[in-house]
């Protein structure tokens, strides 16, 4: 089908086309009442064993306007399902977590005077930013300011990549090569002979019906290919792709070359080369370490491994039946319940504080039809005097008592003595040791995830569909073990076998099941300190890298298709534009029971508003079926394009982009380079514009002051590439906690640092009180923001967290003395201790009657209570910064960008040139991840 001449002059006549095409420029993210609640008057009554609620559940299924509640701030990170133990490690390490689904837009900062060569030939800013407050921290710019920045930087970036690949041209042996150039052929489409009114969804009904068997099963199997391909949970399936291959660095190329880790100096060159000659030692070595980057690089498909040993998984444990005087209740009846059925209900009871989940309409449905499937299954259900008693109404059961017992069991486990909990844990760690490790070609590999999901309730992130079904217990036959041949099979459960055993050694797996929710595959993987999964995560940086060679023809392409007459090339070339600057996903096909979550080639009718003249509203379920809500002011003539794609008689359902699928899109986009696809550009637009800030940066001042510039260019990342959040519901409080609001106050506020240098003066004009002369009356006076009020109150704070102190220190050294098996102390011992707390006391009291503080301390001079006011400034300036960077960033995500979108390298790089210990940009868990990153570079690689 193609597009009429009438259509687009008419469009031109109503929305005149600008110069050039416009950058994509977020101007709201989220909805304004996105935080709103539920206004309606809640039920007072108790349902279920639940009281009524002020927060209520989203019950919208879908993301339309205005009623689905914001979702930012709730939802789990990925590796919450299976464990909270180690939560908070894991949110780190992936994720994610804080891993809202929001866009990216392909655009970096720039500055507007001042030029430098960079090691390609192409100019770009020179360093000239002192610190943060230069550029304007905290200060977001606008949307002309930004539109202006993106696209010199996109001109920038054109002429950086022509310097690139006429360099490699020219220093390539034999003369010139075309390499990674797009393909001429264009993907054949079915053109209709119908008018060009012809509603497109109609067309595509038709040519479906028309699709011979045959026809049909090679589509399946290349959307099957390129959703494997283009699937972003890398966590959960075996890594199969490509390893980088090396490249040697052209002459006059320098920093750019690519930088395979390891080779950016000689003598690390040198060392690779050692290393690949004593692989048979290493092998040998064990626990010495294994620097995966310095090995030559193995194809997709070649064998990962030669040998591999491990011990399996570990299965939850069974289910322990619940006390005979604990049972659920079924119109005010207690009701006995088979163990599985029990175990279900306790399920349900179990979370009843988690009120999003249980109040949820949908969460709801789910859990009682699966619920009495069950009771159906194993008997039902029966009164205390053994007659049947029929569930069939939700609103009837009561599920309290079980959540009273599993609350009761908690309190007592967490009443354990230190020593117990020790103990506790010792036997866990004993227990998991063997499954924490596996030997891999000869070396000690950390495996990831070792435990078997327990069974539960499925939460689901989002307005998942299939939320409050029940994840069913994973026996040892749904269990698939990947293993060397020579190696010993681990020993499954007695009574039970494994599914299969497999010898995949093209597989990075260990084990594999099915999970029956989403009919998905769960997988035991090495864990992410790993030198797989640092190859998965080098390689995607470096694919990143590569399309810094092709973006200008990636670009020139779609721009000059945004008018093509053939309307498949013309809703390829707008998509990949939705792509570019938003950083859209490219989408897939959902079956009917599938989470209707969205990207760019499945959009659909009603998901689209548009505002003339040129403003975009998008408004979908997203990944992990998060909602994304945007509005964007985009190019006159990709509005004037959905206006088109929107055309009448299209009514909600139907696709927007019903000319391209997502297999052809990443056939596209892969002519330009191999393996290129749209979550390609969200990593290439953050590293790319992080890498141009810091090229600008120079940083001086205190290690906490370059901090703070590293984070303004993060922030600043995130704005021109529309990585924004919605502000968290903590952010107030961790304001508090920093600024003198805070109640009740803490001697680490900066309010309470102000009381320490007050205190600290009156020391010194007791020690020598020529001082209020020689200083000035000023220097020795409180500070205007405390008052005798406060300080009193703060006092007694101070008392009470002193006699806290030492309560716990008395405990720990008892429980000590338990577990060497001698006495504990007395009580008359606390007391005694507790005196310390009672001086602090009188202190404080004969302070604010004297008006005087006598000098504390071993031997006090007025010299070392001046080093300590100099402390405490620093102190607090340090925390005054921290203020600063909380507020300026409350709005962006800066974690996500900085672990997953970010190349690492260019955090190692700032590390070192500003002598920035790399400990406070990555925690130990990142440290391990990103180990390839901190060895493999100098200050002076350049992405």
């Amino acid at each position: 089908m193609k597009v009429s001449h009438s259509v687009d002059q008419a469009l031109d006549k109503e929305i005149p086309s600008g110069e050039g095409v416009a950058p994509a420029i977020s101007i709201h993210k989220g909805p304004a009442d996105a935080l709103d609640l539920d206004s309606s008057k809640t039920n007072e009554a108790t349902v279920n064993g639940i009281g009524s609620s002020k927060r209520k559940a989203t019950q919208a299924a879908g993301a339309k306007k205005g009623k689905a509640a914001d979702e930012y701030d709730t939802k789990p990170s990925k590796r919450q399902r299976t464990s909270t133990a180690n939560s908070n490690k894991r949110r780190e390490a992936t994720s994610s977590s804080d891993s809202e689904d929001v866009p990216l837009v392909a655009k970096k900062s720039a500055s507007k005077s001042g030029t430098a060569a960079t090691p390609n030939g192409t100019k770009t800013p020179n360093p000239r930013r002192s610190n943060a407050q230069q550029k304007g921290a905290g200060r977001t710019p606008s949307t002309a300011e930004l539109k202006r920045e993106k696209k010199e930087i996109e001109q920038r970036e054109e002429e950086e990549a022509k310097s690139i690949r006429k360099s490699e041209k020219n220093n390539k042996p034999g003369g010139p090569v075309k390499k990674g150039a797009p393909s001429k052929k264009k993907p054949k489409v079915e053109e209709s002979d119908d008018d060009d009114d012809e509603p497109i969804a109609a067309t595509r009904r038709a040519s479906k019906a028309k699709e011979t068997p045959s026809t049909a099963k090679k589509a399946t199997a290349v959307k099957k290919e390129i959703k494997a391909e283009a699937s972003d949970d890398d966590d959960s399936k075996p890594l199969r792709r490509k390893a980088p291959t090396k490249q040697a660095a052209p002459k006059g190329q320098g920093k750019s070359a690519p930088a395979t880790p390891g080779t950016s100096k000689g003598k690390a060159a040198a060392k690779k080369q050692e290393t690949v000659d004593d692989d048979d030692e290493e092998a040998d070595a064990g626990d010495e370490e294994f620097r995966w980057w310095e090995e030559e690089a193995k194809g997709d498909g070649s064998k990962k491994w030669n040998t591999l040993q491990h011990n399996g998984v570990i299965f939850p444990p069974p289910y322990e039946a619940l006390p005979s005087s604990v049972k659920m209740r079924y119109d005010g009846v207690p009701v006995t319940l088979r163990p599985g059925a029990e175990e279900v209900a306790g399920f349900f009871g179990a979370m009843l504080n988690s009120t999003l989940n249980v109040e949820n309409p949908t969460f709801q449905k789910n859990f009682f039809h699966d619920f009495t499937g069950i009771l159906k299954s194993t008997g039902g259900a029966k009164d205390k005097n053994g007659k049947p008693v029929k569930v069939k109404d939700f609103a009837k059961c009561d599920f309290s008592p079980i959540f009273e017992y599993y609350e009761s069991k908690k309190a007592e486990k967490k009443a354990l003595s230190g020593a117990d909990k020790k103990q506790l844990k010792a036997e866990k760690d004993a227990l998991e040791a063997p499954f924490t490790y596996c030997m891999w070609d000869g070396r000690r590999e950390k495996v990831g995830n070792f435990r078997v999901e327990p069974p539960g309730l499925f939460r689901g992130r989002g307005q998942h569909p299939k939320t409050g079904h029940v994840k069913k217990r994973v026996l040892p036959e749904d269990i698939t073990i990947n293993i060397g041949r020579e190696s010993t099979v681990p020993t499954p459960p007695e009574g039970h076998r494994w599914k299969a055993v497999k010898h995949d050694q093209t597989g990075t797996w260990l084990a594999m099941w099915q999970e029956n929710i989403n009919g998905s595959h769960k997988y035991v993987m090495l864990a992410a300190t790993s030198a797989i999964k640092g190859k998965s995560d080098y390689q995607k940086f470096e694919k990143a890298r590569e399309l810094k060679k092709h973006i200008d023809r990636v670009r020139a392409d779609y721009k000059r298709d945004l008018k093509a007459e053939l309307m498949a090339d013309r809703q390829r070339a707008t998509a990949v534009y939705l792509i570019d600057e938003l950083a859209l996903r490219a989408g897939n096909e959902k079956g009917e029971d599938e989470a209707d979550t969205v990207g760019c080639c499945s959009l659909k009718y009603e998901h689209i508003t548009l505002k003339p003249p040129r403003t975009v509203i998008f408004d979908f379920l997203g990944k992990d079926s998060i909602r994304f809500y945007n509005e964007v002011e985009v190019d006159e003539q990709v509005f004037k394009n959905l206006k088109i794609f929107k055309k009448a008689p299209k009514k909600d359902g139907d696709e927007v982009f019903d000319r391209l699928k997502t297999s052809q899109l990443n056939q596209h986009l892969s002519s330009y380079m191999p393996g290129l696809t749209a979550k390609v550009f969200r990593t290439y637009n953050a590293s790319k514009t992080m890498a141009d800030e810091l090229r600008q940066m120079n940083p001086t001042g205190s290690v906490q002051d370059k901090i703070k510039d590293y984070n303004e260019a993060n922030r600043r990342v995130a704005i021109l590439c529309n990585h924004k959040r919605t502000i968290p519901a903590s952010h107030e409080g961790q304001m508090e906690k920093l600024t003198e609001k805070a109640s009740p106050p803490s001697p680490s506020h900066i309010k309470g640092l102000k009381y320490q240098k007050w205190r600290t003066k009156q020391q010194m004009l007791n020690l020598e009180p020529a001082l209020k002369k020689k200083k000035g009356a000023d220097f020795f006076k409180l500070d205007e923001d405390l008052n005798e009020d406060w300080i009193v109150q703060h006092q007694a704070f101070l008392v009470q967290e002193q006699r806290q102190k030492i309560e716990k220190k008395f405990q720990k050294d008892n429980e000590k003395l338990v577990t060497e098996g001698e006495k504990e102390m007395k009580t008359k011992e606390l007391d005694e201790r507790l005196e310390v707390a009672d001086d602090l006391e009188k202190q404080f009291r004969k302070e604010n009657t004297s008006k005087k503080v006598e000098p504390e301390g071993r031997n006090p001079t007025v010299e070392r209570m001046e080093t300590s006011l100099q402390r405490l400034d620093e102190r607090i300036a340090t925390m005054n910064t921290q203020a600063e960077m909380r507020e300026s960033t409350k709005e962006v995500a800066l974690g996500t960008s900085k672990i997953n979108y970010i190349d690492p390298r260019l955090t190692v790089v700032f590390s070192k040139k500003f002598n920035v210990p790399i400990e406070r940009f990555f925690s130990k868990t990142l440290r391990g991840k990103f180990e390839w990153a901190i060895q493999s570079v100098d200050e002076s690689w350049d992405f």
